[in-house]
C-alpha cells in the first residue's frame, strides 16, 4: 500500500521543491538557536470508511535518527502519543487505546503509521516527529474519513421526484436532468455524516424520463425514473397498487371455490331419509311372529269366514266359550 501523500511523484517534486526554496529563502528562520534546522509538512488526506490506511513519514536522514514519534488528537477523544527510541530500540505509548491504530511494520524498519480498518472515529490530526542530529522534522496528516451515502429515488405528488443522499460524508451533491425547479435541503447527524434530499419538478408533460446524478467523493452514482406518456407520475408508482389489485382478485377467487368446493361435497355425501318401505320390513319379523305362534288365531279367523248352519252355530258358540275360558 503506497502512503497517501505520495499521490505521483509530480506532487511529491512540488512539495520538497517549496521546502527547499523556502529553506533557502528564510535561512536564520529556519535555523534554531543551536544551529539544527526545523522542516514541517502538512498534508491534508483522505481514506473511505471500513479500507485500511497508511500515514507515512520520511526522515531526513535515517541514519541519524533518534526518536520518532507519531501524536494523534483525534476529534472528541484526548491525544495519544506513540514513541520509538532508536539507541535503546524501545517503543512506548501513552494514552493509546485504540488497537486499530499501530506501527506499519516494527519502527526501526519503517516509521509509518497504519489503521487496520476506518471508521468515523478516526478523523483527527496526526502528526509525525522526528528528532534526528541533524535537526527536526515534521510531517502533520490531517485524515477526513469518507462515508459512501445510500441513494435512491422516487416518485412523488403532482410531477415530482425526490432523490436523497442518506448518511454521507461529506454532504453529497445532487444534480437533476432534464434542467427543472428543484428545492434541496440538508440534515446533518451527530456523527458527522449528512443525508442531503432534493426534490424535482417538472413542467411540461413531454418528459419521458428523469435523471438524478449523485456526486462524492467516493463515488458517482446515476438513477432514473421512467415516466408514463403523460409524465404525470412514474410508472413505478403503479407497481404496488397492481400487485396489490391481483393478490385481492386472487384471495376473492379462492374463496369463492373453496366455498363451492365444500357446498358440492355437502350435496355429494348427505344420507337419504328412510323410507317408509323400511320400516315395514323392520316391523316384518315381529308380524310373523304373531302369526307363526297364534295358531288358535289363525283357527278362530277360518272358522268365522266359513260360512255355519244353525247347528254349527251353537257348536261355534261352544267353541268361543272354551277359547273364552281358557
Amino acid at each position: 500500500m503506497s502512503c497517501f501523500w505520495r499521490t505521483s511523484d509530480l506532487v511529491v517534486l512540488l512539495i520538497w521543491g517549496v521546502f527547499v526554496a523556502e529553506s533557502s529563502c528564510m535561512n536564520g528562520n529556519q535555523t534554531s538557536q543551536n544551529g539544527s534546522l526545523r522542516a514541517e509538512v502538512s498534508a491534508p488526506v483522505s481514506a473511505q470508511m471500513g479500507t485500511k490506511a497508511l500515514l507515512c513519514c520520511i526522515p531526513i536522514s535515517w541514519t541519524k535518527v533518534i526518536l520518532i514519534a507519531w501524536k494523534i488528537a483525534l476529534r472528541g477523544q484526548p491525544p495519544c502519543t506513540m514513541s520509538y527510541k532508536v539507541e535503546t530500540n524501545e517503543t512506548n505509548e501513552i494514552n493509546c487505546t485504540d488497537r486499530r491504530i499501530t506501527w506499519a511494520s516494527t519502527p526501526d524498519q519503517s516509521p509509518d503509521l497504519q489503521i487496520n480498518t476506518v471508521a468515523l472515529g478516526h478523523d483527527g490530526h496526526y502528526s509525525c516527529e522526528i528528532a534526528s542530529a541533524e535537526g527536526h522534522f515534521q510531517m502533520i496528516h490531517d485524515l477526513q474519513v469518507l462515508v459512501p451515502p445510500e441513494v435512491t429515488l422516487f416518485p412523488g405528488d403532482n410531477r415530482t421526484a425526490v432523490c436523497e443522499a442518506i448518511a454521507g460524508k461529506p454532504a453529497a451533491q445532487i444534480f437533476w436532468a432534464p434542467a427543472g425547479y428543484h428545492v434541496t435541503k440538508n440534515e446533518s447527524h451527530s456523527n458527522g455524516s449528512v443525508t442531503v434530499r432534493s426534490a424535482y419538478h417538472w413542467e411540461h408533460n413531454t418528459v419521458s424520463a428523469v435523471v438524478c446524478f449523485v456526486s462524492h467523493p467516493t463515488g458517482n452514482q446515476t438513477l432514473t425514473i421512467e415516466l408514463n406518456e403523460g409524465g404525470g407520475k412514474a410508472l413505478g408508482s403503479y407497481i404496488s397498487y397492481i400487485i396489490l389489485s391481483i393478490i385481492f382478485i386472487l384471495i376473492i377467487a379462492g374463496c369463492f371455490w373453496l366455498w363451492k368446493s365444500s357446498d358440492f361435497r355437502k350435496c355429494k355425501w348427505t344420507r337419504p331419509e328412510a323410507s317408509p318401505v323400511v320400516e315395514e320390513d323392520e316391523m316384518q319379523p315381529y308380524a310373523s311372529y304373531t302369526e307363526k305362534s297364534n295358531p288358535l288365531y289363525d283357527t278362530v279367523t277360518k272358522a268365522e269366514a266359513c260360512p255355519a248352519s244353525q247347528g254349527e252355530v251353537n257348536g261355534t258358540d261352544w267353541l268361543a266359550l272354551s277359547v273364552t275360558e281358557n
